[in-house]
């Protein structure tokens, strides 16, 4: 009988120690994702871009995200508001392929042809870096902020009348 009485009195006190469970608070990605643009130039980053602009935008944010030269980067198709991409991979010469969205301040993309099917996915998910953009004329700079809160900004100079054609 008194094992039984120790135990039970042993596990009173423990479950009265137990602290609630903690809520998680909003990760980095997601309060960046909340924010305005980093930069504090005038930017324009209108709600819905037109057709050339959402070629320069996909361009700069997919040479930024994957350190490629704007050169590099080649639209070989649309879809409604999606275009797809490719270039070459600097390290075998492969080709890499990619489809992009932006609108609203974000660059959204996803990869294509990859060996787990799995990957192949908008990387729009919480422990995703947040990849923004803002317009300066010819000049689009593209910030992104990775999970643990850093960011890195490049500014690319993608004329329209490049996209138009």
């Amino acid at each position: 009988m008194r094992p039984v009485l120790i135990l039970s009195l042993a596990l009173t006190t423990l479950a009265a120690c137990n602290p609630a469970p903690e809520t998680a608070g909003p990760t980095p990605t997601e309060i960046v994702a909340a924010e305005a643009p980093v930069s504090d130039a005038v930017a324009q980053t209108p709600a819905v871009l037109t057709a050339v602009d959402l070629r320069r935008v996909c361009k700069a944010g997919l040479a930024a995200i994957h350190g490629q030269e704007i050169t590099a980067i080649e639209l070989t198709g649309t879809e409604g508001d999606v275009l797809t991409a490719q270039w070459r991979a600097p390290v075998d010469g492969g080709l890499m392929k990619a489809q992009c969205r932006a609108a609203d301040g974000l660059v959204v993309w996803k990869p294509l042809d990859l060996p787990d099917p799995a990957s192949v996915r908008w990387m729009n998910e919480s422990g995703d870096p947040v990849v923004r953009y803002a317009m300066r004329g010819d000049e689009i700079e593209i910030t992104q902020t990775l999970p643990d809160g850093t960011t890195q900004t490049a500014a690319e100079v993608v004329r329209a009348e490049e996209e138009v054609r």
